[in-house]
C-alpha cells in the first residue's frame, strides 16, 4: 500500500494550555530536521495533529524517522481521499486488504471532528464494516482485540485512513525545556541521563574531558561515538572537548591522594558551568547515581556541588546499575559504553578516596593552587564542533578500516 502521508499525534503537547503553539513549533522544527534530506515531504503542524505530506517519499524511511523524535506520542501512515462515501469505502478495502492475513480480524475505529459529514461514527463504523466484510473473504469483526483495527477521521479537509498506529517516543520536544550542558564520560551512566534529560525536553551539549597522553584519542572518539547515539534524538548534539591534563597534573601533585577525587570533580563543574554561562545554558546534567561510587555519596555531592549555584540535573540519580543498564541498552549506547578505553574520571584514581570529604578541607587545599587560571585556560582551549548521526559511523567505518 502506498500512502500519502503521516499523520503524527501529539500525546503529552494536548495538554499544553496556551503554550501548546510553541511546543508544535518546537517538535516541527525537529521533524523537519530529522527528514531534512527529504526536501519533497511537507510538514504541517496543526493545533491537534501534525501531517507530513509525502509527495513520493519513500514512507517506511520516513517512519523510522519518526520514531526517536521525543514529543510524537503515536503516528500512522495514512491516505486521504475526499469526503466521499465511495471513495471512503474503496480506501478502506485497500488498507485492510493489504494487512489481511488467512483467518485473520478487524475493526473499524471511527472518528467524526466534522459534524457535518453524511454518517455519524456508527454509521461510518456499520457501513464501511459491511463493505469490507462483501469483499474480503475468510475474515470476522473482532472489536475487542482485532488483528487489524482501520482508523478512519473525519475531518473539514477530507477523510484520513490508516491501519497502523506506531508508538512514538513520547515526552516533550528537545529544546522546549532550554538547553543544558551534558557531562558526557565514556560510562554508562552519563548517556542515559542525557537521553532521559532530551526526553523532558532538554537540548544537551555534551562536554568531555580529554587527558592526553592519559587518555586515548579511541576514548575520545568513544564519547563522541555516544553524543553521536544521543543525536538521533535530536537531530545532532553539539560537543565540547576539555583539554584536561594540566589541571589534572596539579591535582595529583599538589591535593592530598583521598581528596584528589573530590576536586578532580570540583574543576570540571567548574569549567562545565563556565561553559554553560558562554553558551547560555540553564542547568548541568550528569550521570550521578547515588551511593554508587564514592564520589556520588550525599557528602561529596554537597562538597562538589558547592563550586556552583547553577542547577545540577540527576536523572538517574535514583536508580541502581540494572536499571541503568537497561536503559542503556534499549538506546543502543551499551556496547560503545564497555568498550576499554580509559577516561580522565578513572585515571589517577587514589585507592582509598574519601567518601565524606569535608568542604572547608577541600577548599582550604584548593587556596594554595591557582585553579582560577587553569579553569579558564582549559575552556579557552576547549575544542566544539557539532556531532551527527551520519558524521559517527563515517568515522567508525574509517576506524573499523585500521583494524
Amino acid at each position: 500500500m502506498k500512502y500519502d502521508r503521516i499523520v503524527v499525534r501529539y500525546g503529552e503537547l494536548s495538554t499544553k494550555g496556551r503554550n501548546r503553539k510553541q511546543f508544535i513549533k518546537k517538535l516541527a522544527h525537529n521533524v523537519k530536521r530529522a527528514i531534512a534530506d527529504f526536501p519533497e515531504v511537507k510538514v504541517f503542524g496543526e493545533r491537534d495533529r501534525m501531517y507530513l505530506l509525502l509527495n513520493g517519499a519513500d514512507d517506511q524511511v520516513i517512519l523510522e524517522r519518526l520514531r526517536p523524535i521525543f514529543g510524537i506520542q503515536s503516528f500512522s501512515p495514512a491516505v486521504r481521499v475526499p469526503q466521499d462515501l465511495e471513495e471512503m469505502k474503496q480506501a478502506g478495502l485497500s488498507l485492510v486488504r493489504a494487512m489481511h492475513q488467512a483467518g485473520g480480524s478487524f475493526k473499524v475505529n471511527a472518528r467524526r471532528a466534522d459534524r457535518s459529514f453524511e454518517l455519524d461514527t456508527n454509521g461510518i463504523n456499520h457501513e464501511l464494516g459491511g463493505f469490507i466484510l462483501q469483499n474480503i473473504d475468510d475474515l470476522h469483526v473482532d472489536v475487542k482485540n482485532p488483528d487489524v483495527k482501520l482508523l478512519v477521521d473525519v475531518r473539514s479537509e477530507g477523510i484520513f485512513l490508516s491501519c497502523q498506529t506506531i508508538q512514538g517516543a513520547g515526552g516533550l520536544p528537545v529544546s522546549s525545556s532550554g538547553r543544558a550542558m551534558l557531562m558526557l564520560s565514556g560510562g554508562i551512566d552519563s548517556p542515559v541521563a542525557g537521553y532521559l534529560a532530551m526526553k523532558r525536553g532538554v537540548e544537551v551539549e555534551a562536554v568531555h574531558f580529554h587527558s592526553p597522553p592519559y587518555t586515548s584519542e579511541r576514548a575520545k572518539q568513544k564519547a563522541v561515538d555516544l553524543a553521536g547515539k544521543l543525536a538521533q534524538y535530536s537531530g545532532q548534539v553539539q560537543m565540547h572537548v576539555v583539554p584536561f591534563t594540566a589541571i589534572q597534573e596539579m591535582i595529583k601533585k599538589q591535593i592530598p591522594e583521598g581528596f584528589t577525587m573530590t576536586v578532580t570533580r570540583r574543576m570540571m563543574l567548574r569549567v562545565t558551568d563556565e561553559l554553560r554561562r558562554r553558551r547560555e545554558g540553564l542547568a548541568i546534567v550528569n550521570g550521578e547515581s547515588l551511593g554508587q561510587v564514592a564520589s556520588q555519596t550525599l557528602e561529596s555531592m554537597l562538597a562538589i556541588n558547592a563550586v556552583t549555584t547553577t542547577p545540577i540535573i540527576r536523572p538517574v540519580v535514583s536508580m541502581d546499575k540494572n536499571e541503568i543498564i537497561e536503559i542503556a541498552q534499549a538506546i543502543d549506547t551499551y556496547d560503545i559504553s564497555v568498550q576499554p578505553f580509559e577516561d580522565c574520571c578513572t585515571i589517577f584514581t587514589p585507592p582509598s578516596p574519601k567518601t565524606r570529604p569535608k568542604l572547608d578541607k577541600v577548599e582550604r587545599y584548593e587556596s594554595f593552587i591557582d585553579f582560577e587560571a587553569l579553569v579558564q585556560e582549559a575552556v579557552d582551549a576547549t575544542e566544539t564542533f557539532s556531532v551527527e548521526v551520519a558524521d559517527v559511523k563515517k568515522v567508525q567505518d574509517e576506524f573499523s578500516d585500521l583494524f
